[in-house]
């Protein structure tokens, strides 16, 4: 078993727009909560993320503007983990 992080399976949503972001009532200094499109699942972004910054950034001009960016979501963890321009 490889410890390759980069390999982590994603799951992408593209050309999605955010709807929502609230801070999580159950864990508000780890995550804060994100919903992206009309489905009506909810996603994560982690606050000890490397790149909390730039994804709360997009995923704040995503919700703000209805920008729509491709999303890549860790599988069974529900947690984003790229957002990246659609090109």
């Amino acid at each position: 078993c490889s410890g390759n992080s980069s390999s982590q399976k994603l799951t992408w949503y593209n050309n999605s727009a955010i709807t929502n972001i609230t801070e999580d009532p159950d864990k508000p200094n780890e995550v804060v909560r994100v919903a992206i499109g009309i489905s009506a699942q909810v996603f994560y972004i982690s606050k000890k993320s490397p790149d909390y910054r730039s994804l709360i950034e997009k995923a704040t001009l995503s919700f703000k503007e209805s920008k729509t960016y491709n999303i890549g979501i860790e599988n069974k963890t529900n947690i984003i983990k790229e957002i990246k321009e659609v090109k």
